[in-house]
């Protein structure tokens, strides 16, 4: 069989989020640097592409509007189709793909939460963040409803994600009313009963996992008063901070700490060194117990033998996400990763094998590649570490040649699978914007919700 070159190349991506999308606009620019050329299908499960950036950042997050504006420009360039609304593994098969392309690269990833294994985790009213982040990005895969009818909320973990989830069930709805935000979410927060939000870290201040600009947007929510115990500083001084982002966030907290109440109608309690040991409820959340952690002066904490049961009604864990396997990929359940090395997908059962054969053609990058750690700009690196490597690859021979020829829509469109394209999500930010535009509170956009609604929009406008 002929092997691939860089001549004419054709590679099939597995999910359009930023991973996905960095990815072919890195390699479309490798193998023009390098004078070949190279055709590129996008594949996402969803409708609409962005994946997280769409669908797991908080609708008050205007900043976000400018990688948003990035992406668009590089599918909007013309050298990457994007063919949404297709989930491999059930449409088409991962093995078909590579059958069509010289190359595969997945970029599906991590969408599921952690576990959080500890007992009572799994009653009624503990929720994992994921999914209330996408509920309140408007996912279309999840319940249109969300039960808000309790006064006091716990949510675990001390990253960003758990920033976001604590600022959405702290701010009123009017303050969000500007936002891009779907309709039934909004209805949802605005019948809201929280008035107290809880959130609950192992480690200490010094050791947090936000960033400055999530920090102080917390103490920016309007008519919420921010609530810090003085016992949880004992190791925050911003004089011996690690580096200076850590420095900055010290000096927030610190600043809260004498911060006079307003008497706001809603708090948000951050709470340090708790480790938490059990959910409590005879039948439905009631409350949670935790263990007083202590720091090791080593940049660990241990348990002190002290608990405490503080009372809530709902409890979000936040402690990370996991990866989503693909069907007919070799995946890590340890790491919920498929197993690669750099990369290169590895016919291993654990990611890291050195010696285990890689896959021929078949390439991961993004958080499903490496675990969900690291922001943006991690991405765009991880991206170019997994196309040096298909690169590299094609020059020295490695790959095959595609074995079977013809357009892959050809193929969707025999199994009457209702795909979606650019043009098709063209439409549809239009017609979101125009929604946004003629809405009694006047909004950039109003997100679409269901999918068959998303696909009909989109599909009015295919092109073939």
């Amino acid at each position: 069989m002929p092997t691939s070159d860089l001549g004419n190349l054709r590679v099939a991506i597995v999910g359009a989020g930023p991973a996905g999308i960095y990815a072919g606009n890195i390699l479309t620019n490798s193998v023009v640097e390098a004078g070949g050329s190279v055709s590129i299908d996008l594949f996402e499960s969803l409708p609409a592409p962005y994946g997280l950036i769409r669908y797991g950042v908080a609708p008050d997050h205007p900043r976000i509007k400018g990688i948003v504006n990035s992406l668009h420009e590089m599918l909007d360039a013309g050298t990457t189709r994007f063919i949404g609304n297709v989930e491999v593994g059930r449409d088409i098969a991962l093995d078909e793909l590579q059958e069509r392309y010289d190359a595969v690269i997945i970029a599906t990833g991590a969408i599921r939460d952690a576990t959080l294994d500890i007992p009572g985790i799994d009653l009624p009213g503990s929720y994992g963040a994921a999914d209330f982040v996408a509920w309140f990005d408007g996912h279309p895969d999840v319940p249109a409803e969300w039960t808000l009818d309790q006064p006091e909320v716990a949510v675990i973990g001390n990253g960003n994600v758990a920033l976001d989830v604590a600022r959405v069930l702290a701010k009123h709805a009017v303050d969000l009313r500007s936002t891009e935000i779907a309709d039934n979410v909004l209805a949802g927060l605005e019948a809201s009963a929280v008035t107290d939000v809880h959130v609950f870290g192992r480690r200490g201040p010094a050791d947090i996992k936000f960033t400055p600009i999530e920090l102080r947007e917390l103490g920016e929510v309007p008519n919420v008063d921010i609530v810090v115990h003085d016992e949880d500083f004992v190791d925050a001084d911003p004089a011996n901070a690690a580096n200076n982002q850590l420095k900055v966030m010290l000096r927030v907290l610190n600043s809260w700490r004498t911060r006079e109440a307003t008497g706001a109608s809603r708090r948000l309690h951050l709470h340090f060194y708790h480790s938490p040991v059990e959910v409590l409820g005879d039948g439905k959340v009631e409350g949670i117990r935790f263990e007083r952690t202590e720091p090791t002066g080593d940049g660990r904490v241990r348990g002190t033998g002290e608990f405490r049961e503080i009372a809530v009604q709902q409890v979000y864990r936040a402690v990370g996400y996991y990866g989503t396997p693909v069907v007919g990929a070799p995946f890590d359940e340890r790491a919920g990763v498929v197993s690669n090395v750099e990369g290169r997908v590895k016919d291993a059962a654990r990611t890291g094998d050195a010696e285990a054969p890689a896959i021929a053609g078949l390439y991961a990058t993004g958080w499903i590649k490496r675990g969900p750690v690291g922001l943006i700009g991690h991405t765009k690196s991880d991206a170019m570490e997994t196309i040096a490597h298909l690169v590299s690859d094609v020059e020295a021979g490695r790959l095959s040649a595609p074995a079977v020829e013809g357009d892959v829509l050809d193929v969707l469109d025999e199994r009457e699978v209702a795909y979606t394209t650019w043009d098709g999500w063209l439409a549809l930010d239009a017609h979101e914007r125009d929604l946004g535009a003629n809405h009694i509170h006047t909004r950039e956009r109003v997100k679409v919700v269901p999918r068959d609604e998303q696909v009909g929009i989109s599909r009015g406008a295919l092109v073939r």
